[in-house]
């Protein structure tokens, strides 16, 4: 059962968009930030209900973009290293082993803690500053090993 602040912020959108179906991303990224971080199938049932549109339209929507967490759990910093052609050719291979070791931590994995989650995402379009991560809703560019260390002992 979604809040019934999230639910007000969803009709709000729903008021300014020119049909349901734009409200999609604002409903899903509501519901993520007012709820527990993630969205359960529940969740994407309940926004389905409200914005009346199909199921499947906002299943769609949550599993093809990378800022939301569809089912899966993530620690309280989510980092999602970009593995595109950019990022890989700079060095992101290296990157993503060395945050590993560090947070002893595999793709796809939660620290034990629940303090870091480590994803690999297609891409953050940040070409130009390669290799990149985002953690929650902050970029990182150009990393090094000395950057991504200075980075992950902020958060600690």
């Amino acid at each position: 059962m979604l809040a019934d602040k999230t639910v007000e912020k969803i009709g709000a959108m729903m008021k300014v968009q020119p049909d349901r179906h734009s409200a999609v991303m604002g409903a899903l990224w509501a519901v993520q930030q007012d709820g527990k971080g993630y969205l359960t199938r529940g969740d994407l049932e309940e926004i389905s209900k409200i914005l009346k549109i199909a199921p499947v339209e906002v299943q769609a929507a949550a599993t093809f973009y990378t800022m939301y967490n569809v089912v899966d759990p993530v620690g309280k910093y989510h980092i999602q290293v970009c593995r595109n052609i950019s990022c890989w050719l700079l060095g992101a291979e290296k990157i993503i082993a060395h945050i590993e070791k560090v947070l002893d931590v595999k793709i796809g994995g939660t620290t034990a803690d629940k303090r870091f989650s480590l994803k690999t995402v297609e891409c953050l379009g940040s070409c130009g500053t390669a290799p990149m991560m985002q953690i929650n809703d902050d970029y990182y560019e150009n990393l090094t090993f000395e950057s991504v260390d200075q980075i992950l002992k902020n958060l600690l």
